[in-house]
């Protein structure tokens, strides 16, 4: 990193000796260190929390120390409100992305990871984050995912755990079975490989059963909006109606995925509809491919052709499965259902865009009001039928595309005139009189498959005997711990590697005492980090997973910050886990996180980070070179922190200018009364970066001490005490060592953490008769600045001299003139 162009102003603050110093001092003291007494007796307790880092790469990168910092600062602004502030950190360290750093670099992931961890342990005490390390975890240990597996058996006895064959996403370069909300565009998020659809038998969490309760929560928490709404829009709620289409015509078969055959007393298809009033339009039905009656319908002269069109379709993801904008393909399979409203026999299709995750499999496709439908039904030649019309307009008339706009009912028997709301209720009334519908609510929401066949990862605890069937482990068995094995590399077999260890998975059957086999699948890496934020307080215990009377004092969370990348993964699975739990009675509370603020992303000189454009940016270097401190206030000074902003090298010497200046003001300041228009800046800034924090408004913060301080030291003034001790509190959270150390030379012998307190304003001194002047240097506008009204000109023009952009412009000139306009103007001639 080149830094010919930067210039430190003082030699006075030494960055790296007063961090090392105050890293030292708050470990030795315990400063951020929390006993289990102390923590079930808080009085005001306030749980700060951050996501935890993947250990999956060789170091932390900027945007982590990004997104942790603006978590710590808010920690560090609740301590000094006096709250009793518990700020942990810990290591998501199982799953694939370990997994494959490990094969990456062709090291075993017990002994890769461990290392990592040991880096990344380093790079965060560096940064001087308020952190307790007495209450850390990492999902990787023993002790920890022995809980992680006690909670699989608590939603097992629930009854919210279930094995059972599913189509699923099978990443073939991962080599495993991927949830939905882990495919981006039709390829793994993990590696971009196009993702394929698999039969496998897996376990699966019902989070479905709790669809109804995650969503009307949403209403109740203080979140981002773009979270909540994400989480919104993935359980997808929709009210209708499930209707039933007789089977007409179609010849008796097995059933070949489920290996019966189908109930001959009620041959019948069902669909999930939103729009039951155009029931009278619909022309032909849809199945997805893997519906169980596609073979029953399916005659003989169609067999080849669905055996193709099924083979085909199993060999996409079920996410490109679900794109609008790509042809339409399809197969008759030769049979027909009875559409319930005119008693018409119509055609049942086989195409890949039906799935079986949603509604039934199966759709009445009503081609006259769906665009979807509308372009099959004529890539096939399809009836196409108006049944809904804008008021008065003639009906007969053929459709040139899907009409989806607001009518009334046409071609529709009895119901014709009525309103599309109104023809809604009544055709589904109508049906249920001959059974053959009933009102129905829907979910996009699918139950969460975790069972992933790759070895890094905790076994899932459940036995097989054919004895007794399912076996879970009995809970004075756990932890079941992960073998070493050094064929750890995953297959295309879709069988997890444990499963070639029979030494391992062989054992005996906790209820019979006969063989048994243990389960060679591991859990998703989610389940381990859908509680890790219950077992951070409770880590001095190893009999529970959590202390009842710790969880009652400290959760839920107070505050949680992290990526808005995870709304629909982690952040809905520590919901349901959370509910579940809580519906168990181990826990009070259903909902984990009272706020959560998802945080921007860094950029580098306008572009995203990545490796393959070698613009990832370590954090090491840079500290080593300008301090934490440092490094923390330019990071959130970059960009709004809820937004991002673009890393440029340069930028960093205007943070380090003001930390050199605040530390040459404080250790020159004379006590003596306040300046009245520095006083009312004071208070003005108090209340502007107390605002601000409690919004993660840092940038603005930031920004307004700086201008602060241009006021304090104005033309060379020497700063009254009482005007830089209450900065030095203010810049604290951003600049934690250079404020306890500026602390203790202003005299105080306790810990500004625990001494200090954060400083408040009079909301009638806050409020200025200020002007805002515009500063120009030869005729050109450099800054706006505000001033007391009045103000004269001598120090408005010291004001303007102040100002750092100002300084720029006439660095190395002589002011020769100053045009001065009261309450408007200054003006600097320089040459």
């Amino acid at each position: 990193m080149s830094t010919s162009e930067a210039t430190h102003v003082t030699a006075s603050y030494h960055p790296a000796e007063v961090e090392r110093k105050w890293q030292q001092r708050w470990e030795e003291q315990g400063t951020n260190r929390w006993t289990a007494e102390q923590l079930r007796s808080a009085e005001k307790p306030f749980y700060n929390l951050m996501m935890f880092p993947y250990p999956s790469a060789e170091g932390l990168h900027v945007g982590n120390i990004y997104a942790f910092t603006g978590a710590d600062i808010f920690g560090r602004f609740k301590r000094l409100q006096g709250h009793q502030v518990f700020e942990p950190i810990g290591f998501d360290a199982f799953g694939i992305h370990s997994e494959n750093f490990a094969l990456k670099q062709g090291i075993h992931p017990m002994e890769l990871i461990p290392r990592n961890v040991e880096r990344f342990t380093r790079q965060l005490r560096r940064v001087g984050f308020m952190y307790d390390w007495s209450h850390t975890v990492d999902t990787t240990a023993p002790e920890y995912y022995k809980w992680t597996q006690w909670i699989f058996l608590q939603l097992f006895k629930a009854g919210l755990a279930e094995k059972k064959e599913a189509p699923v996403n099978w990443c073939p370069s991962c080599q495993t079975v991927l949830a939905n909300e882990q495919v981006i565009g039709g390829e793994c998020e993990r590696c971009g490989t196009p993702v394929e659809m698999r039969f496998l038998s897996q376990w699966f969490f019902k989070i479905t059963n709790y669809a109804h309760r995650l969503l009307e929560n949403l209403k109740t928490l203080d979140w981002s909006d773009t979270t909540r709404k994400a989480q919104e829009n993935w359980i997808g709620r929709s009210e209708g109606a499930e209707l039933e289409f007789p089977i007409a015509r179609a010849r008796v078969a097995e059933d070949r995925h489920e290996g019966a055959r189908i109930e001959a007393e009620k041959p019948v298809i069902r669909v999930f509809t939103t729009r039951p009033d155009t029931v009278f339009g619909a022309t032909y039905m849809v199945l997805a491919p893997e519906h169980p009656l596609v073979d029953r319908l399916t005659t003989d002269a169609q067999r080849e052709a669905v055996d193709v069109y099924r083979k085909q379709a199993s060999s996409q993801d079920l996410v490109t499965r679900k794109k609008t904008d790509k042809t339409k393909t399809g197969v008759w399979t030769g049979g027909y259902a009875v559409n319930p409203a005119t008693k018409q026999e119509i055609p049942v299709w086989i195409a890949d865009y039906v799935l079986m995750e949603y509604g039934t499999g199966a759709i009445m496709a009503v081609p006259g009001h769906d665009e979807r439908d509308f372009e099959f039904a004529q890539q096939f030649s399809l009836p196409i039928v108006r049944v809904v019309a804008p008021e008065g307009e003639d009906a007969s008339a053929p459709l040139a595309e899907a009409y989806t706009g607001p009518g009334v009912l046409v071609n529709s028997g009895a119901f014709d005139g009525l309103g599309v709301d109104e023809g809604k209720s009544k055709v589904t009334e109508w049906l249920a009189g001959m059974g053959l519908g009933e009102k129905r609510i829907n979910y996009r929401l699918h139950d969460w498959t975790i069972s992933r066949q790759r070895y890094w990862g905790p076994p899932i605890p459940v036995l097989y005997c054919d004895t007794c069937g399912i076996v879970p482990v009995p809970e004075d068995q756990l932890p079941v711990v992960l073998p070493v094995i050094e064929d750890f590399k995953p297959d295309a077999s879709g069988i997890s590697p444990l499963a070639r260890h029979e030494e391992w998975y062989v054992t005996d059957c906790p209820s019979c005492g006969g063989k048994a086999r243990r389960e060679t699948d591991v859990s998703d890496t989610f389940l381990d980090s859908a509680w890790y934020f219950l077992r951070y307080p409770s880590t001095d215990f190893d009999q529970v997973p959590f202390d009842p009377g710790i969880i009652r004092t400290w959760l839920p969370v107070n505050s949680y910050i992290g990526g808005n990348e995870h709304a629909v993964l982690h952040l809905l699975y520590s919901r349901f886990v959370t509910m579940a739990l809580k519906d168990m009675g181990h826990i009070h509370f259903e909902e984990p996180f009272t706020r959560f603020r998802a945080h921007g992303l860094i950029i580098k000189d306008g572009a995203k980070m990545s490796k393959s454009k070698g613009n990832v940016i370590v954090p090491d270097d840079y500290i080593a070179e300008w301090g934490a401190d440092t490094m923390r206030v330019y990071l959130m000074f970059i960009g709004p922190y809820q937004e991002g902003g673009d890393f440029r090298e340069g930028g960093i010497t205007g943070p380090y200018n003001f930390l050199s200046r605040l530390w040459d003001s404080a250790t020159s300041c004379e006590e003596r009364d306040l300046d009245a228009a520095v006083e009312q800046k004071l208070h003005a800034t108090i209340r502007k970066v107390t605002e601000d924090l409690e919004v993660l408004s840092y940038n603005t913060a930031i920004a307004a001490m700086m201008e602060y301080l241009n006021v304090v030291r104005a033309g060379g003034r020497t700063p009254e005490r009482a005007a830089v001790e209450p900065l030095v509190r203010l810049v604290a959270p951003f600049a934690p060592h250079l404020a306890e150390e500026l602390w203790e030379r202003m005299g105080h012998t306790q810990s500004l953490w625990n001494e200090a307190r954060w400083p408040e304003f009079d909301a009638g001194k806050a409020v200025a008769d200020t002007v805002e002047f515009v500063v120009q240097v030869n005729g050109k506008v450099r800054a706006r600045m505000p001033m007391a009204r009045g103000i004269a000109e001598a120090q408005a023009r010291d004001a303007a001299l102040a100002d750092e952009n100002v300084q720029r412009w006439i660095e190395g000139k002589q002011v020769r003139k100053t045009i001065f306009v009261p309450d408007r103007l200054v003006s600097l001639v320089v040459g």
